[in-house]
């Protein structure tokens, strides 16, 4: 092995990817990652140099929560020093959430870490997850000038290389299960590997990384449709502890002009809890103020999400309650970009 190889720690949570068949009870289990090659034998094709760690206790992705983000997380910072690099083998379900949390919890990251997962296991003849386990070696190991080419968090799946927080999974069974509708993929991986370094994130390499682990889940989403009744609005708003909302409007930021809705954001209010607007739609942006059926939220001071994901909008909540933000402040910080989430 060459001195000057890259070196990359894959960090196994869970999910698909990591599954192989157990032929005596005909179920999926874990198989051992210390024995990473001999399942993908074509790793030993990358000119790089690759270790493993793993949860003691897989999960699926649909148990992931606050705690696991935070031991991601400090599995890369007392590591961060070692290698040149990450990938997070995830479940797809929740990956884009986990993925868009890691982003805001590692600021000022100046190395690749690459989520990936899959459809099918590693095991399964037909099986994606060893493209996207190979690409986003690949791609994390990328380096120009001995520095590395990527430096954000980000999400490798079937052939695209997309900015983590900008991520959302669109289909349970295809193999392109996400989509990045409103920024651009980073990388695309065809018969060559074209990264558009045009789109990666612009990082100040010399500040130090500060991983933030106190992430504040007092949060709420609440998606608008026909019918929504305010005691149904009510009834979230007085949940325990809560101290953030993002409403899920219609279009461009709409929702209805009933006074109730107005009654009800202003208790909100009252009450102290943020309130955001995001868009329900997979694609475009909350633009407050376009339609009549906004003008009322932007007149109350609604926080607008601009084209945010959810799935960012609920972890950035939990970032900025988690890190004290203060209430005067809160509007002007979510609205402003963190880690290339919103335009």
């Amino acid at each position: 092995m060459l001195k000057n190889t890259t070196s990359i720690l894959l960090i196994y949570t869970g999910g698909t990817i990591g599954m192989i068949k157990d032929y005596q009870s005909d179920s999926l289990v874990p198989f051992n990652f210390n024995k990473l090659e001999k399942q993908v034998p074509e790793l030993g094709q990358l000119d790089c140099k690759i270790d493993s760690v793993s949860f003691d206790n897989p999960i699926d992705s649909s148990n992931m929560n606050v705690a696991y983000w935070v031991k991601i997380s400090e599995l890369i910072e007392s590591n961060y020093q070692s290698y040149d690099g990450f990938v997070v083998l995830h479940g797809s379900d929740t990956m884009s959430y986990t993925a868009s949390a890691l982003s805001f919890m590692l600021e000022n990251l100046s190395k690749p870490v690459i989520f990936t997962g899959s459809q099918l296991p590693i095991g399964d003849l037909r099986t994606d997850a060893k493209e996207n386990l190979i690409t986003a070696i690949q791609i994390a190991s990328l380096r120009k000038k001995e520095v590395s080419v990527v430096r954000e968090v980000c999400l490798y799946f079937e052939y695209k290389l997309y900015r983590a927080n900008r991520t959302t999974k669109i289909n349970a069974e295809h193999f392109q299960a996400f989509s990045s509708l409103n920024y651009p993929a980073l990388a695309e991986s065809g018969v060559h590997l074209k990264v558009y370094e045009e789109n990666l994130i612009k990082i100040n390499a010399r500040k130090k990384l500060k991983v933030h682990k106190k992430m504040d889940s007092n949060v709420a989403i609440l998606k608008l449709f026909p019918g929504i009744t305010a005691k149904i609005f009510r009834s979230v708003l007085n949940a325990k502890n809560l101290k953030a909302l993002i409403i899920e409007t219609y279009g461009a930021g709409n929702a209805p002009t009933e006074n109730w809705l107005i009654s009800e954001l202003k208790y909100a209010k009252s009450k102290g809890i943020h309130v955001v607007n995001v868009t329900q739609c997979s694609g475009g942006s909350v633009i407050m103020g376009q339609y009549k059926t906004s003008q009322h939220l932007k007149k109350l001071g609604i926080i607008d999400g601009k084209n945010i994901t959810t799935e960012a909008a609920i972890t950035k909540l939990m970032y900025l309650l988690g890190n004290d933000v203060s209430s005067k402040l809160f509007k002007t910080v979510f609205e402003t970009s963190l880690r290339g989430e919103m335009n």
